[in-house]
C-alpha cells in the first residue's frame, strides 16, 4: 500500500519534545486550516482518561478543528486537577492557533496517575513557536508510547485521500474505539453519514482486536473530513474499512513483546457475535497464548476457552479444531499424527491462522490477536520505573 508523505488537503500536522517524557517527542497537534465534519468514539472504560469527557463533549455537535495528544501521561485517575490541566492547554492552543477551545480534541496517553507537567507545557505554548507542516511523521511519532514504529496507512479514493495514524502497542482489547487513532479525509462527507461510517469501520476493525485484554482507559479513534473533494460513497467506505484494518492489524503486529499473530475464525455460530465472543476468549487466553508463543499445539486450550464463553451454544461432539490446514481436534477425536506438522508450522510461520467450526449454525467472524512472550512481561513489569 502507497504511503504519502503529506496529508489529505487542509490538514498540517506538529510533534515535538516539550519534557513529560525523558527525550522522545510527547506533544503532538494536527490542525485544520477550516473546522471539520468530524467524529469520534471512545473507551468503554468507566476509569476514564480526564480527556475523554472533554472529547466526546467537543465532537458531539460534529464538528472538529485541531486535535491535541500528550505522550507519556495518560491524564487518568488525576481528579479534578487533572481535568483543569487539560482545560488549561486547551485554552493556550485556542488563543496560539486561533481556534475555538471546543473544537479541538484532546488526547492523554501513558503512565496512569501522575498528573501532567502543565506549568512546563503551558510554558511551552507560551514561548515557543509553533510551525505546523504539511508531514505527518513528527506527529506519528509524538504520539507513542511503548510503540516500536509509528503505523500509517493511507489510501486514495479518486481525488481525495484518507490517511490514518495509530498508536497502540499494549493494554490493548479495544472496546468501541482502540488506543489512540486518527484518521483524516478531504473527502465530503455529511455531517450526519460521518459518525455511522466511523462506528461500522471501527466494529469490523479495531473492535476484532486484542492484544492482552485489557481495555484502555484512553482509547479513542477520531475522524475528521475537510471536506474538498466529492467521493463515491461506496468506494469511499470501502477504503476507510481497509485503512481501518490495516491499522488494527499493525497494532496486533507491533503487540508487546509479540512473536506470533493469530488470527482466530470462529465457525457456523449461531450468531456473528457469539461467533465473535468464542474468538475473543481464545485469543486473551493466556494459556492459549503462551502455547502459541512455545509452538505447542495444544488444542485442549482451545476446547477450554470455548467452554468458558459466557453465551456461547454449541455440541462438543460437533466442533472441529484446525492449525492451517491441519485438523487438531475433529468427531470428538485427537487428531494424534497432525501434532508434529502443526508444531512445525506455528515455528515456521509469524502468522497462525487457527479455525475452530461450531457447526452449530451459519454465522462466521475472524478475531485477531497474539502470543504472550517472557518480553511482555519484563516491559509490563517495570513500566512504571
Amino acid at each position: 500500500m502507497e504511503v504519502y508523505e503529506k496529508g489529505p488537503m487542509g490538514f498540517k500536522f506538529y510533534g515535538m519534545h516539550i519534557g513529560i517524557k525523558k527525550k522522545r517527542k510527547d506533544f503532538g497537534l494536527i490542525v485544520a486550516d477550516e473546522v471539520c465534519h468530524a467524529a469520534a468514539v471512545f473507551t468503554k472504560n468507566t476509569f476514564c482518561g480526564e480527556c475523554i469527557p472533554i472529547g466526546k463533549e467537543h465532537v458531539k455537535n460534529a464538528e472538529l478543528q485541531a486535535v491535541v495528544v500528550t505522550s507519556g501521561i495518560a491524564n487518568v485517575a488525576t481528579g479534578k486537577t487533572g481535568r483543569e490541566n487539560e482545560y488549561k492547554i486547551l485554552e493556550k492552543l485556542s488563543t496560539k492557533l486561533m481556534i475555538e477551545k471546543e473544537n479541538i480534541l484532546p488526547s492523554s496517553t501513558g503512565v496512569i496517575g501522575p498528573q501532567l507537567p502543565i506549568a512546563m507545557i503551558e510554558e511551552f505554548l507560551d514561548v515557543e513557536t509553533i510551525e505546523l507542516k504539511e508531514n505527518y511523521e513528527d506527529f506519528a511519532h509524538a504520539i507513542l508510547t511503548t510503540d516500536q514504529r509509528i503505523k500509517v496507512r493511507s489510501l486514495k479514493v479518486g481525488e481525495a485521500t484518507i490517511l490514518g495514524i495509530v498508536k497502540g502497542s499494549g493494554m490493548i482489547e479495544p472496546n468501541m474505539a482502540t488506543m489512540l487513532a486518527y484518521i483524516l479525509t478531504d473527502a465530503k462527507i455529511e455531517k450526519k453519514e460521518i459518525y455511522p461510517l466511523l462506528k461500522n469501520s471501527v466494529d469490523q476493525s479495531f473492535n476484532t482486536i486484542s492484544i492482552d485484554t485489557d481495555t484502555s482507559t484512553s482509547d479513542t479513534v477520531a475522524f475528521l473530513a475537510s471536506g474538498h473533494y466529492t467521493v463515491e460513497k461506496k468506494a469511499f467506505e470501502t477504503a476507510l474499512n481497509q485503512i481501518c484494518k490495516d491499522l488494527a492489524l499493525d497494532v496486533v503486529k507491533d503487540a508487546e513483546g509479540a512473536t506470533k499473530t493469530m488470527f482466530v475464525t470462529v465457525k457456523n455460530a449461531e450468531s456473528k457475535e457469539q461467533a465473535k465472543n468464542a474468538g475473543k476468549s481464545i485469543i486473551n487466553s493466556p494459556l492459549v497464548k503462551t502455547a502459541l508463543f512455545g509452538h505447542d499445539p495444544n488444542w485442549g486450550r482451545i476446547a477450554m476457552a470455548l467452554g468458558k464463553t459466557k453465551g456461547l451454544i454449541f455440541d462438543q461432539n460437533k466442533v472441529e479444531i484446525f492449525y492451517g490446514k491441519y485438523p487438531i481436534f475433529s468427531n470428538s477425536h485427537e487428531e494424534k499424527q497432525n501434532i508434529n506438522k502443526i508444531a512445525k508450522y506455528i515455528e515456521e510461520n509469524e502468522d497462525i491462522y487457527l479455525t475452530v467450526d461450531l457447526n452449530q449454525g451459519s454465522e462466521n467472524f475472524e478475531v485477531i490477536g497474539c502470543d504472550l512472550s517472557y518480553e511482555y512481561v519484563k516491559i509490563n513489569s517495570d513500566y512504571s520505573t
